[in-house]
C-alpha cells in the first residue's frame, strides 16, 4: 500500500478572441509570474501554459455542458476559429488517505481526494481572467471546459502521479530516506515520482531524471 498519492490540479480554459485565431500549433508559451504567490495570496498559485487548438468537433460535443454560455449567432467552426486556448496547472499536496492499495481479488485501487488545495487553481484562474480583456478577448464569452470533455481532471485521467514512498528524514513520516534508500531495507533504492513529497505544478519528469542521476552517483560512491 502506497500512501500520500498525487496529481496535478488541473483546469483547461478556452477563451473566445476577437480576431481570428489560425495558429496550428498552439503550445508555445507558458506563464509563471504567479507560480509562488500574488499580492492577494500567499501561497503557490501554480503556472498558465497554452494548450492545444480546440476545433469545432471538441466545442460542440461541450455544448449540452456549456448551454447558455456559448454564442449563439456564432457557429462552432467560427467559435473555433477563434478559440484561445489555456492549460492552468497547480499543485497537489500528500494527504494520508490518498491511496495505492491492492484488493483482495488482485485488483489495484486508487483512492483520490480531488478537491485538495484547489484554491490555488482557481485564484490562478481569477487572474488570467482579468487579464483576458486586456488581450482581445470577448469579456463575456469566457468559456471552461476540459478538452478531454471533463470539467477539469477526474481520477480516471489521472497523469503524472506522485508520492506513495515519499522521502524524508524521519522514517515515521516516510518511507525513504534523502537518497531516496528505504530506511528498512538496504538494497532497496526508488527513483521515480514515487519519492516526490509534494508534487509541483510542472511536468516532473525532468526532476525525476536529475534525481535519478544523483541517486546513481550516490550508489557508485556506495559501492567503491
Amino acid at each position: 500500500m502506497g500512501r500520500n498519492y498525487m496529481r496535478h490540479n488541473n483546469l483547461a480554459l478556452m477563451a473566445v478572441s476577437r480576431e481570428p485565431n489560425p495558429t496550428r500549433f498552439q503550445k508555445t508559451l507558458a506563464v509563471h509570474d504567479w507560480y509562488l504567490a500574488s499580492d492577494d495570496w500567499e501561497f503557490p498559485m501554480g503556472g498558465i501554459q497554452m494548450l492545444g487548438k480546440s476545433d469545432a468537433e471538441q466545442i460542440r460535443a461541450n455544448a449540452p455542458r456549456m448551454a447558455g454560455r456559448l454564442s449563439p449567432e456564432m457557429p462552432f467552426e467560427v467559435l473555433a476559429h477563434h478559440a484561445v486556448d489555456f492549460w492552468l496547472c497547480g499543485e497537489d499536496l500528500p494527504l494520508p488517505t490518498n491511496r495505492v492499495t491492492l484488493e483482495p481479488d488482485g485488483q489495484i485501487r486508487l483512492t483520490l481526494d480531488e478537491k485538495n488545495n484547489t484554491e490555488g487553481v482557481k485564484r490562478l484562474r481569477h487572474q488570467l481572467q482579468g487579464m483576458l480583456g486586456d488581450l482581445g478577448m470577448h469579456p463575456h464569452r469566457l468559456l471552461d471546459h476540459s478538452i478531454y470533455l471533463h470539467k477539469g481532471m477526474p481520477i480516471g485521467a489521472t497523469a503524472h502521479q506522485a508520492g506513495t514512498v515519499r522521502f524524508g528524514t524521519d522514517p515515521a513520516s516516510s518511507v525513504l530516506d534523502a537518497d531516496c534508500k528505504a530506511h528498512e531495507v538496504d538494497n532497496l533504492y526508488v527513483v521515480d515520482t514515487s519519492f516526490f513529497p509534494s508534487i509541483g505544478a510542472v511536468n516532473p519528469s525532468l526532476t525525476a531524471m536529475a534525481n535519478a542521476l544523483r541517486v546513481g552517483d550516490h550508489l557508485a560512491e556506495r559501492l567503491r
